[in-house]
């Protein structure tokens, strides 16, 4: 999504005390997000000894560890479990140079095997080899790309642009623009319906249907607000979206055949709702906050939230990953949160470094690997670091 409001800044205060800002596999989060509403506040106070030894040099130590102690029991600071995961190893970096600002979102064609990465900050939509891990070209020509969506049967990539409020349509082979319209205010997130042969847009005042073969608008789900992330139905007909507020937040459900909204579900306490991921089977849907951070499960049949676990701050991609059942969440703050489900329950099986910023990503379910955009930061270009799950299922 675009930057636009207090909302969509938000970003922690303070490094955690056992977190080393000199270390490779972490640098500091975006200072210019707004900091993110905590749990717990921990602070490691620190007297200047001298040149006094033994028993007042171990004191000081005890104190540094016990104020370690007291963070990881909150959430954690263990620097061993924030860098490496049995669940999820990185496999490649496919390096961006040149390219800067801030990442979106993704979409994958399955029939080449290249990544289609919107590079919001740059104005550009970035093509990637996942065959090879090589970046392939820069394609210019956007205003701040959000949104993207690959439409199998017409070999195009869907593009929605925040600045001008514009869905574009890209061929896939030869990248050339089929069509442009307008949408919407903000245009962010994009799905195709490919049953219904159907691009749906997040936009200002709700969602937006599109004909993509036309290039025509024919429909809209009103919406007060801007919807975030949602997630459609492929055996049913509704759609759920996240609409984040400043005052409350709300996961709207509302059906495709009749346009029109059919539930409106309170958040309770997870405020800031961005990313979404759908659980069909099993009617549950896994929605990231950033106020608290946490993740909660939504029954979707009845509104209800079922639970809530403790996540990396600042995310903007989660995905669920059913035959692992796990819960991939992306964060600002410098990390990838891996979410093991039994039944409806959740706990953390890992965390794996990022760079601070890096927020969005992609799950390819076909190659059981998490592609994850971080940006230009400190000195360092921007890359894709690619993880690939392990290959242990639940019992």
């Amino acid at each position: 999504m675009y930057d636009n409001g207090a909302d969509d800044h938000i970003g922690p205060l303070h490094q955690h005390p056992c977190r080393q800002s000199s270390s490779s596999s972490w640098s500091p989060p975006d200072t210019t997000r707004e900091p993110a509403e905590s749990l717990f506040t921990s602070r490691n106070h620190t007297a200047t000894i001298g040149n006094q030894r033994g028993s007042a040099d171990r004191a000081v130590k005890t104190i540094i560890i016990i104020g370690c102690v007291v963070v990881v029991a909150v959430g954690g600071c263990d620097r061993t479990e924030a860098q490496t995961s049995s669940a999820l190893r990185q496999v490649a970096t496919i390096p961006l140079p040149g390219v800067k600002g801030r990442f979106d979102h993704f979409a994958f064609d399955p029939s080449t095997q290249r990544l289609f990465i919107a590079a919001l900050g740059n104005n550009t939509v970035e093509v990637l080899d996942t065959a090879t891990n090589k970046h392939l070209r820069s394609l210019s020509g956007f205003h701040e790309p959000q949104g993207i969506a690959f439409v199998s049967d017409l070999s195009a990539m869907a593009v929605a642009n925040g600045n001008t409020g514009t869905l574009q349509l890209i061929d896939a082979q030869t990248f050339a623009t089929r069509w442009t319209i307008d949408i919407g205010g903000d245009a962010d997130n994009v799905r195709y319906d490919a049953g219904a042969k159907r691009v749906y847009v997040a936009a200002v005042g709700g969602l937006y249907a599109v004909d993509p073969a036309t290039g025509k608008k024919v429909g809209q789900v009103q919406i007060d607000g801007h919807p975030e992330s949602f997630q459609l139905e492929t055996a049913g007909s509704r759609v759920f979206a996240n609409l984040p507020g400043l005052i409350r937040s709300q996961v709207i459900a509302a059906d495709r055949r009749s346009m029109k909204v059919a539930a409106r579900w309170a958040t309770q306490d997870c405020g800031g709702n961005y990313p979404m991921a759908l659980d069909e089977m099993t009617s549950r849907l896994f929605v990231g906050c950033r106020r608290p951070a946490k993740l909660a499960m939504v029954d979707t049949r009845s509104g209800s939230f079922v639970t809530a676990v403790d996540i990396v701050g600042d995310t903007d991609d989660l995905f669920y990953d059913d035959p692992r059942r796990r819960v991939y969440v992306i964060g600002g703050d410098g990390f990838v949160d891996v979410l093991a489900r039994e039944g409806d329950g959740m706990k953390r099986a890992g965390r794996v470094s990022t760079r601070g910023g890096a927020r969005t990503g992609l799950w390819v379910p076909s190659q059981s690997r998490l592609y994850v955009a971080v940006p230009e930061r400190g000195g360092e270009s921007a890359e894709i670091r690619v993880f690939e799950a392990d290959n242990s299922q639940p019992r």
